[in-house]
């Protein structure tokens, strides 16, 4: 893969970055004042205008074609996955003050009632063996109210974080995040390599969460997800392979009542690494499926629809998206 030289941005870009980012601000600063009844019909509304009342947009109905078949991709369920993709940043603009410390209990006792308890018995055995643990988990529901469950069950984990422009957007995620107990590294720039990190984590017995199911890198492992190739992140499965630690795929969904979660089996780190990335991609289908409203997936994602500018970011030289295999 040859080595681009990234472009200046544009004075557009960056007037466009800077308004993202005043949005955000306002957004946590404006909807957390909000009574929850009128939070809930404004972002709704939104995601209905967003919709286009469930006609797209495009590529989401694309994505979800993959999932329940594209007779399947109904306007209400277009409508109610963009519901459930604003419902995930309305939680995320209210959450600081959802968690703060005379309701954080209350919260995590209601979070707790999303998991079944033979999932919590399993990640708690996984951590008392004291190799660590790496949790990697798809673009759905609301992550964060999971993390905030583990960083006031098991205590403080460790997650990377996209380097998002401007950079005062990507610092007010990490407060965000932070705010919330999180450890966040950055995917670049940081002072160290973010694996490094990971793998001390594990190594002192900690718990890593991953976002997995996008490969942003272009060193993933290529994979058969829902039928076609993609390619998935391998560092989970790597750093199980490397430090010993627990490799377990979960999920994150909304219910009426709240929230719901999964943790899965533990993945055999002793396989080799391109079917380890593709049991998890097995395991990301398996829940993915059984709630496709809640999987937040507006970009492309398989091969088929990639760019030709991704393409060769990737490695892809072919056209129908069959070439690749392990880029690990």
């Amino acid at each position: 893969m040859t080595e681009q030289t990234p472009a200046t941005p544009s004075l557009t870009d960056r007037l466009t970055s800077e308004a993202s980012a005043l949005a955000y601000r306002a957004g946590w600063a404006v909807t957390r004042l909000l009574p929850q009844q009128v939070a809930d019909r404004l972002f709704d509304t939104i995601a209905d205008v967003a919709s286009h009342q469930g006609v797209g947009p495009e590529q989401l109905r694309a994505n979800l074609g993959r999932v329940v078949g594209d007779a399947n991709v109904t306007r209400r369920l277009v409508r109610d996955s963009m519901r459930s993709y604003l419902r995930y940043w309305k939680e995320a603009f209210r959450l600081p003050s959802m968690s703060g410390p005379d309701k954080v209990a209350d919260l995590t006792a209601t979070l707790r009632a999303g998991f079944a308890p033979e999932d919590i018995d399993r990640l708690a055995a996984a951590h008392a063996r004291g190799n660590g643990v790496v949790l990697t988990l798809p673009h759905s529901g609301n992550w964060d109210m999971a993390g905030v469950w583990l960083v006031n069950t098991f205590g403080q984990f460790t997650t990377v974080a996209e380097r998002l422009k401007p950079e005062s957007l990507f610092e007010a995620f990490v407060d965000y995040r932070e705010s919330l107990g999180f450890e966040v590294l950055p995917l670049s720039g940081g002072e160290q390599p973010p694996f490094n990190r990971l793998r001390e984590v594990l190594v002192g017995g900690g718990i890593v969460c991953l976002l997995g199911e996008r490969d942003l890198s272009g060193k993933g492992v290529e994979v058969d997800f829902f039928g076609e190739r993609t390619s998935m992140p391998a560092g989970s499965c790597r750093l199980a392979q490397e430090t010993g630690a627990a490799v377990m795929p979960v999920h994150s969904y909304f219910t009426d009542a709240g929230w719901g979660f999964v943790i899965g089996e533990e993945i055999d780190s002793s396989l080799p690494l391109t079917e380890m990335v593709q049991r998890q991609a097995d395991q990301f289908a398996a829940n993915i499926a059984a709630h496709p409203a809640d999987w937040h997936m507006l970009q492309p994602l398989w091969f088929g629809d990639l760019s030709d500018r991704r393409r060769r970011i990737l490695g892809l030289d072919d056209v129908d998206g069959t070439a690749g295999g392990d880029r690990a």
